[in-house]
């Protein structure tokens, strides 16, 4: 039998053309008087896929969210549920649930009633309401607090609570909105993955709206990145991460440093690009853009080569400065590093050892230097 680890790295429903999507957003638009939330918005989700809807506040996510939960209704499109369209059902006949960021626990009941609640609104026997609330607590790891009330929890606490009210009724789909936003850090990351352990063993869909992308590359198989109610990409962590398919993606997602200039040549798989600040960067790409147009490049902090010397070839993907600020994090050191042109770019290097005999140090000349499939072509 595989493991839920194993499970996960090979589940990529997405990619395999016979697959159907469990959830569907056709054409979909939302507006507010004059103000337009989500904007013709075409996105499928599959089912048991943990799925991340991230991006600035006002973006949309949390408008598209609310649709699929049916507490805002389309302005046009259709969001088709499990092969049903969910147009006209009202929020308590469909086959998902809500777990909001301020957990709206009732505070004068206690954990067990707070389960139980849904479950008694629907009309479930006594008896089957116990056994589900105690299967509950025991998932969420909570049996020893069941008789209190939400006041005497920590937040991490009674998160859980509202993941296991949530649960209770066993929905097809769990919408989680800034689930994790009223935790501390380090209670975050550990729930984080709790969520994904429950959400495999569970074999549901989750679909989840963050601001936090540290949240989403964690937890999601695939994140769609929104913008002014579009998406602008949709891909797993990695492939955002590593190639992402707009300027706006690579400049949301993590660091970067972006360079500008014309295309000074283009042949199969390559592409040179004469960059700001005097710069020749050569970059690995399937695109053949013309010579003469505009591109920019990309390139992750910790894709960059700092070294006192020059490397074998400076005239290409390399660059020389000063090192302008350095910040020692632990794990890793930032080195803000102004060019000769006047721009400052960023570099991260990992603190593998524990002693470094001759560190870098503040207004010392360096080069900077990359190889050709570093980094990523931006086309706007």
């Amino acid at each position: 039998m595989k493991s839920l680890g194993n499970i996960r790295r090979s589940f990529a429903p997405w990619a395999d053309a016979t697959s159907k999507p469990f959830i569907s957003f056709k054409n979909v638009t939302k507006r507010f008087g004059d103000f337009t939330a989500v904007d013709d918005l075409s996105l499928n989700i599959y089912h048991r896929e943990f799925f991340a809807l991230l991006g600035a506040s006002g973006c949309g996510k949390s408008t598209l969210l609310r649709m699929l939960a049916g507490f805002e209704q389309p302005t046009a499109g259709e969001i088709v549920l499990d092969g049903t369209d969910m147009a006209g059902t009202p929020p308590y006949r469909r086959p998902v649930n809500m777990m909001f960021q301020s957990y709206a626990l009732f505070p004068h009941m206690t954990v067990e009633k707070n389960i139980a609640f849904g479950l008694r609104q629907d009309g479930m026997q006594k008896d089957e309401i116990g056994e589900r609330v105690l299967q509950m607590l025991k998932m969420v790891k909570l049996e020893k607090f069941a008789s209190r009330k939400p006041n005497q929890l920590s937040g991490g606490q009674r998160q859980r609570v509202a993941l296991a009210r949530s649960l209770a009724k066993r929905p097809k789909v769990l919408l989680l909105d800034e689930p994790l936003g009223a935790l501390d850090k380090k209670l975050r990351e550990e729930t984080q993955f709790e969520l994904m352990d429950l959400q495999q063993n569970l074999g549901l869909t989750f679909v989840v709206v963050t601001h936090d992308q540290e949240e989403a590359m964690t937890m999601a198989d695939r994140i769609a990145v929104m913008s002014h109610g579009k998406v602008i990409q949709v891909a797993t962590p990695a492939e955002i991460y590593e190639a992402p398919n707009s300027r706006f993606v690579a400049d949301f997602i993590g660091d970067v440093n972006i360079f500008d200039g014309k295309v000074t040549a283009a042949a199969a798989g390559t592409v040179e690009i004469a960059a700001d600040g005097g710069m020749m960067v050569k970059v690995a790409s399937s695109d053949t853009p013309s010579v003469g147009s505009a591109a920019g490049f990309a390139i992750r902090p910790e894709k960059l080569k700092v070294t006192r010397t020059p490397p074998a070839n400076p005239g290409v993907n390399a660059a020389s400065g000063e090192l302008w600020d350095i910040a020692y994090l632990g794990d890793m050191t930032v080195f803000h590093i102004k060019l000769k042109s006047g721009k400052v770019v960023k570099a991260s290097l990992l603190n593998a050892q524990r002693a470094v005999e001759d560190p870098f140090t503040y207004d010392q000349e360096v080069w900077i230097s990359f190889a050709e499939d570093a980094g990523v072509l931006l086309k706007d």
